[in-house]
C-alpha cells in the first residue's frame, strides 16, 4: 500500500517551511503539520536575517507559508503529530486528533522550548529587554546598559562577548559563585560583578527598568542577557530511536545526530532546525537546515531510498 505523502514535514517554523519549499518545488506530494509553536514568536523582530533582518516573527512566517502554498504538491495543516512508529511503506504518524497519516519520509522540524531563569519579569520581557543570543538581539541592545546572568562557562563567555556592543556589561552571579574559568574570563574583559541574588526584574511601561536583588537594592538595566536550557518539545525522535549527539553544546539537551544532508540514525527521518543544532541556534541556520532536509529527501526518493 503506498503511503499518504512522499514526506510529512512535523513543524511549521522556519526549518519546516524551508524543507517544505524544496519539497514543492520538486514537486513531491508533502504535508506540513503546523502547531503554532515557534519560539521566537515573542520577539518584535528577527535579527540577523538577509533579507528579513527585523521583521516581525508572525508576519515572517505568514509570508513564507503562503510562498510554501503556491506549491500545489504541498498541503499545510494545523495540529501536532503525537506518536510515530516504523511501517512497511515508511513510517505511520497520529496527529492529537487520533487521523492516521502514513508517509515514506519524516522531516522533523519541531523545535526546543526554551527554559529561561524563573524569575518574575523574564516571561513578560522574554524576547525583547531579555534575550540569550547575544547575535539575534545585540544590535537591538547595543550602547545600552546590560545585565549578565552568569552560571556557567558559556555564560560567562556570552558576558565577554556582548561588550562587542555596549561597555555598559555588569555580571550578575545570582548569589551563585564562579569558577576559575568563569573568573579568568570574566577579569580578562574587567567587568563588573553584582553577587547579590536576583528576586525580580522590574519594569515600567512594559519595558525593564531595573534588576531587584534579594538584599533589597535595585541597579538599573536596559537588558538582561540569561541563559537557557534547549529540550525537545516533542518525544517523536525518541519514540523512533533516533540517535542523539553525545557531547553537545551545555545548554542543548540531546540534539539529534544528523548528516550532511540531515539525515538522522533512522533511515527516511530526517531533523531540522533546533532539534539537530550543534551549536548557536537561529532562524538563519534553521532556513539552512530545512533547505537540506529537503534536499536529502528529494535525493532518497530519485534514487529510490
Amino acid at each position: 500500500m503506498d503511503p499518504d505523502f512522499e514526506c510529512v514535514v512535523i513543524g511549521g517554523g522556519a526549518a519546516g517551511l524551508s524543507a517544505a519549499l524544496v519539497m514543492g518545488r520538486a514537486r513531491r506530494a508533502t504535508l506540513v503539520v503546523d502547531a503554532g509553536r515557534q519560539s521566537n514568536r515573542p520577539d518584535h523582530g528577527i535579527g540577523g536575517l538577509l533579507g528579513n533582518n527585523g521583521t516581525v516573527p508572525s508576519r515572517f512566517y505568514s509570508e513564507a507559508a503562503d510562498e510554501v502554498d503556491r506549491h500545489a504538491t504541498v498541503e499545510r495543516i494545523d495540529g501536532s503529530v503525537v506518536t510515530a512508529e516504523r511501517a512497511d511503506h515508511g513510517f505511520s504518524l497520529t496527529t492529537a486528533d487520533r487521523a492516521g497519516i502514513s508517509a515514506a519520509n519524516v522531516i522533523l522540524a519541531t523545535g526546543m522550548d526554551y527554559e529561561y531563569p524563573d524569575l518574575p519579569g523574564v516571561a513578560e520581557l522574554w524576547g525583547t529587554d531579555v534575550f540569550h543570543c547575544p547575535f539575534c538581539h545585540g544590535w537591538e541592545a547595543r550602547e545600552g546598559r546590560i545585565a549578565v546572568i552568569v552560571e556557567n562557562p558559556a555564560d560567562a563567555m556570552r558576558a565577554r562577548l556582548i561588550r562587542l556592543w555596549s561597555d555598559r556589561v555588569t555580571v550578575l552571579t545570582n548569589g551563585g559563585g564562579l569558577d576559575g574559568e568563569q573568573e579568568s574570563t570574566i577579569e580578562a574583559a574587567g567587568l563588573p560583578v553584582v553577587s547579590a541574588p536576583v528576586e525580580r526584574l522590574l519594569t515600567e511601561n512594559g519595558s525593564l527598568r531595573a534588576v531587584g536583588f534579594a538584599d533589597g537594592s535595585e541597579v538599573e538595566f536596559d537588558s538582561v542577557l540569561v541563559p537557557v536550557t534547549m529540550r525537545h518539545r516533542s518525544d517523536l525522535a525518541d519514540q523512533l530511536g533516533a540517535e542523539v549527539v553525545e557531547q553537545p553544546a551545555p545548554f542543548i539537551v540531546d540534539p539529534l545526530k544528523v548528516d550532511l544532508l540531515q539525515q538522522t540514525s533512522v533511515p527516511g527521518l530526517f531533523a531540522a532546525g533546533d532539534i539537530a543544532t550543534q551549536g548557536a541556534p537561529s532562524v538563519a541556520a534553521a532556513i539552512c537546515e530545512g533547505h537540506r532536509a529537503g534536499a536529502g529527501v528529494v535525493h532518497g526518493i530519485a534514487l529510490g531510498h
